[in-house]
């Protein structure tokens, strides 16, 4: 396979990502747009490092799965905290700054 079809499939998972998070009402479901958004990063992180024929891009990518899983440890947290004080999960209920 060649470095074209790794960037469609990395764009298509990216724009499947962007479509959960814009369209969800859910904080969970936009959560896991998010996720999609960022593996597709790391799918172009890894193309590019295969086919340019160094390991940074494996590195970063590495980097990035990790800082994806605190990432998704602190929104879940935010999530339930959020379910515990309003005894809903939806993104509409967050107006803890407003006055």
């Amino acid at each position: 396979m060649g470095l074209q079809a790794y960037l469609t499939l990395a764009a298509l998972v990216f724009c499947i990502g962007l479509f959960g998070t814009v369209t969800r009402r859910n904080t969970v479901g936009i959560l896991l747009g998010v996720e999609l958004m960022l593996n597709a990063v790391n799918i172009n992180l890894v193309a590019f490092s295969r086919f340019r024929g160094s390991d940074i891009g494996m590195v970063f990518t590495l980097f990035a799965i990790c800082i994806t899983v605190a990432e998704v440890a602190l929104g879940l947290a935010i999530v339930i905290l959020l379910f515990r004080t309003r005894r809903s999960a939806t993104a509409d209920q967050i107006d803890w700054l407003k006055g």
